[in-house]
Formats: structure tokens, sequence, C-alpha cells
């Protein structure tokens, strides 16, 4: 299993008069077709991992290697090409923009990649919405769709440039549970049907045990990192 994501000893710290340490010292792997689920207390520097792995933030010290790639020494035009290319976001509240219709909205990261002509990018955009069930809402806007539809809109665009990996912060965290349960079983369909690697923030324990792997958290600190058992369905 090659490794997509290398973290060693990743420590981040925001300056204060007294500093505040977010992320401490974290190395760990994460390899191709996994569902990792990073879990812990309120504060424990989970959505701050996820946005050090994400190329959101830099670390005060430590590595980074994405699909091979040392991070550490790249320009921030560099690690925003690499974000855009290699790495799809999925967060817990969908940010989609309100002006234009759910078509639009997942084309904007083709857009912005500039690799694919208007009409393939729109072909891509409605087939990706087709697959996640809204075949019949590209047309509306946000504001008109439901909760659960407006996240795997948010899914969609994740998936616009084919990237290697999903990051998912508290994706659920806003959901009924039946919409939950449904963009859950998205998630994990990325990496049983397309391949793609997915790595998921979350609270919700039941959702955890049916990822692949929990890495728990506390104080910013790894304190497991194991293979979840349950089977899952």
């Amino acid at each position: 299993m090659n490794a997509l994501i290398e973290a060693d000893h990743l420590t981040r710290i925001l300056p204060a008069i007294v500093p505040v340490t977010l992320v401490r010292d974290v190395s760990l792997t994460v390899g191709e077709r996994e569902f990792v689920a990073i879990t812990g207390p309120s504060g424990s520097g989970k959505s701050s991992l996820l946005y050090l792995l994400g190329l959101l933030d830099r670390p005060t010290s430590g590595t980074l290697k994405i699909a091979g790639q040392d991070t550490s020494q790249l320009d921030d035009d560099t690690l925003a090409r690499l974000r855009l290319e290699s790495l799809g976001f999925v967060f817990q509240f969908h940010f989609l923009l309100p002006e234009f219709s759910v078509l639009k909205n997942v084309e904007l990261p083709m857009r912005k990649a500039g690799r694919l002509p208007a009409s393939q990018m729109r072909d891509r955009a409605a087939g990706l919405l087709e697959d996640l069930g809204l075949a019949g809402h590209l047309d509306k806007t946000p504001d008109q769709l439901s909760g659960g539809q407006r996240q795997r809109v948010a899914v969609a665009r994740a998936l616009a440039n084919d990237p290697h990996v999903v990051l998912a912060d508290e994706p659920t965290g806003s959901l009924d549970s039946k919409s939950s349960d449904q963009v859950f079983t998205i998630l994990r369909d990325l990496v049983r049907k397309r391949g793609k690697t997915v790595v998921a923030v979350t609270h919700d324990m039941e959702i955890a045990a049916r990822a692949d792997r929990r890495i728990h958290l506390v104080d910013g600190k790894v304190v497991s990192d194991e293979r979840v058992a349950q089977a899952r369905a």
C-alpha cells in the first residue's frame, strides 16, 4: 500500500503571550484506499491536525509529505496548487456559494485548475452530482436544497479535480441522523468504489467505528492509532 500522507513529528503552536500547542509531535502515515477517522474530545486538536494534513496550515515544526513530496519548503502558490489538484475538502458547513447553481458550485474547482474545457467541466460536474443522487437538482441554488443534499454537493465539489485524498471535518456534524448516515455512506463508498483515501474528523463514535482505522487525539497528541475491528456494513 503506497503512502499518500506522511507526517513526521508535526507540531503546531499558536503564538500568544502564553503559547497554545494545538498539535503535539504527531507522526502518522495514511495509505491508499484507507478510511481513517480522527477522534478525540473537544479541543483535542482534531481539526488542527486535519488542516495541517490538508495544507491549510503550516506546522511549527516537523515535516509533511503528500504523495511523496516534501511540502516543508514549498511556497504558498505551490502549496495552493498541490492542495487544489491532490486534495478535496468537505467541512461541517458546506460553504457553497449561494449565488451560483449547484452545478456551477461543483465546476468552480475545475475552473481554478484550468485543465478541462468548459463542456467537459459541465459534464464532469453533472456526472458527479448524478452519482450522488442529485440529477434533478443541477440548476437549483443551495438554499433550495436540504442540509443533506447540500452536503452531497460539497462532496461532489471535493471530487471535482479527482483528488487522491478527501479530508472531511465533522462532515455530518450539522445533519440529522438520516442525512448523517447517507453522507457517511457516500464517504465510505469513495474508498470502496472510487479508490479514494478519506480522512474524516468526527465526534460520532458510531461513525468512527465504521471506518477502517481510528486515530484518537488527546491534548493534541496521538494516544491510539488502531484498526477498527467492527465489521462494516
